[in-house]
């Protein structure tokens, strides 16, 4: 497979990156083809505004998702992006590793995203009629695909357990797994997650590393998070809510969108 690991972190020397270099070396010794957008070494601009968009003319108001379509279907986009976006098209599975930072990824992942994720890619695809929303939620550009999350955190796994101060790790993770990967089409697979890191002796690196490696050994086999797909008929359209007779029951929240 081609990979691309879009990593998020801004010391070279950290171990974040140390676990990047891991996966890399475990990726290409399984005979895949792996390409990395760091960043932070690339100076990668976070902010979307009227300079992403060359042909808007100057003072015209900018609204995002129109510049971004008419950019996009004339080939005007800046440089930057539009080679990510070139990334992302060869790419047979797409990795995103960061540090949770407050409970979600660096702004600067984020706006990756933003401007990287353009109406006409990744979103705005396909019709809209009573029979279909879109092509989204496991349809759309990057059907087909894997992705997938590496993520470090500083604190206890306890803590993002079930019951856990923070919330569980897959509900903080859903709006990305969910909204980021599996809205454009993506097959999500379930995230990497090391906890404590910034405890980690030589022995707990070790043994973060060889299960980083693991994953990345499976990451053509691994069944993906059974997410529900929007236009295969468990959502009523256009208002996109679930048939309440496949709801289980006392489920709520992010785990209706998770088939039985």
């Amino acid at each position: 497979m081609n990979v691309l690991i879009v990593f998020a972190h801004p010391d070279p020397r950290s171990l974040n990156a140390a676990l990047r270099d891991a996966a890399v070396a475990e990726l290409e010794a399984q005979g895949h083809t792996v390409r990395v957008s760091d960043l932070y070494a690339m100076s990668w601009k976070a902010t979307v505004d009227h300079a992403d968009f060359p042909s808007l003319g100057e003072g015209e108001r900018l609204k995002v998702a129109a510049a971004s379509g008419a950019a996009f279907a004339a080939d005007a986009l800046t440089n930057d992006v539009k080679a990510e976006q070139e990334k992302l098209l060869w790419a047979d599975a797409l990795i995103l590793q960061f540090p949770l930072w407050w409970f979600t990824m660096p702004a600067i992942l984020k706006g990756w995203v933003d401007r990287v994720y353009a109406y006409g890619l990744a979103y705005g695809v396909g019709e809209h009629s009573d029979r279909r929303w879109g092509d989204r939620y496991g349809e759309g550009r990057f059907a087909g695909k894997r992705a997938m999350l590496v993520v470090t955190t500083g604190g206890w796994a306890e803590h993002y357990a079930p019951r856990g101060i923070n919330g569980p790790i897959d509900d903080l993770l859903f709006p990305i797994n969910h909204g980021i990967l599996h809205y454009p089409g993506y097959d999500v697979l379930p995230p990497f997650v090391a906890y404590r890191v910034d405890r980690f002796d030589e022995a707990g690196f070790a043994q973060a590393a060889e299960s980083l490696r693991e994953r990345m050994r499976t990451l053509e086999t691994a069944p993906p998070i059974p997410f529900r797909r929007q236009n295969g008929g468990d959502y009523a359209i256009p208002s996109l809510e679930l048939r309440p007779e496949l709801e289980a029951p006392g489920a709520s929240g992010f785990a209706l969108h998770r088939s039985l």
